[in-house]
């Protein structure tokens, strides 16, 4: 299936009508009839009706008819952004990132990469296992996560650990204390993301198990901010990183581990093996700056 497939299929879906359709596409009928035929073939379905009084799309029509104009919306909203960028000059540069890392001086980098006027950075919310394969598409140059990956085209570096923290509902009887994860373990626990896996709720699933600890995860939630949410309305309780203290919610409180030692890598990767472009050379000496500010706790 091309392109002008749909193209064509749109037309006649909004003409209704063969002969005004190939007008309007600037070619014959019989050709135009073979391509709808042979795109029906290619989907396995009719999406036109054909009677005395004309076309008229069928229920599978209707809903191909949806989709072909959003792809074709797409592709050319994407054939504009690009010749845009020709003419400016500038160059992209994608950055993905998990939300949690977002909370601390991350913002600072992506602010500093903005005001370049020869830079057109585009933001991506990923997991690490997604980041993984945008750098290996070439999608994104950078990403932010906290998962270690063993993959030979992709090359991590730990940019510091930061602490692991409780978040629980205003009132929780472990409020203003700071809570081994035995007395965690007894609470109900909030995982996030559901999915894709593996993911933030792998490493915290794994940190219990290793201590011996069985759980009851009574909720699985896709976003930090449902978590956070679910915390409020006490579901339960959930592990977040430090830096998400920093979000003031109404309802939650967070509480420092009994065990200073657990903690959560927050990790930069890259694709291996490439020489860095002057932007990249740039980016990681804003990055060494914010590392720098974060390992000695100095915060802009």
């Amino acid at each position: 299936m091309e392109l002008r497939h749909l193209r064509y299929f749109c037309v006649v879906a909004e003409e209704l009508n063969l002969t005004a359709a190939a007008e309007r596409l600037h070619m014959s009928q019989p050709p135009l009839s073979r391509q709808i035929k042979q795109l029906e073939q290619e989907v396995g379905a009719e999406l036109f009706e054909r009677g005395p009084r004309g076309l008229r799309l069928t229920a599978t029509g209707q809903f191909f008819h949806q989709h072909a104009l959003q792809i074709l919306e797409k592709v050319d909203a994407t054939l504009e952004a690009t010749r845009r960028l020709a003419r400016s000059r500038r160059v992209m540069f994608g950055i993905g990132f998990v939300p949690s890392v977002f909370y601390g001086q991350l913002p600072l980098l992506v602010r500093e990469l903005r005001q370049k006027d020869n830079v057109e950075l585009t933001l991506a919310e990923l997991t690490t296992v997604q980041q993984i394969q945008a750098l290996k598409a070439g999608r994104i140059d950078l990403g932010f996560g906290r998962l270690r990956i063993d993959d030979p085209d992709v090359e991590q570096e730990s940019l510091f650990d930061e602490p692991l923290m409780a978040a629980l509902p205003a009132g929780h009887p472990l409020e203003g204390s700071e809570p081994s994860l035995e007395a965690l373990a007894r609470y109900p626990l909030i995982l996030f993301p559901a999915k894709p896996r593996p993911s933030m709720a792998d490493m915290v699933l794994g940190l219990f198990r290793r201590h011996g600890l069985k759980v009851d995860v009574v909720q699985e939630a896709n976003e930090l901010q449902t978590a956070l949410g679910l915390v409020a309305s006490e579901i339960g309780i959930t592990l977040v990183p430090e830096q998400v203290m920093r979000v003031k919610r109404e309802g939650i409180v967070y509480a420092y581990l009994a065990d200073k030692s657990i903690t959560s890598p927050v990790l930069c990767s890259r694709r291996r093996g490439e020489t860095p472009s002057p932007l990249m050379r740039e980016a990681d000496a804003i990055l060494e700056v914010l590392v720098e500010n974060r390992r000695s706790g100095r915060y802009p």
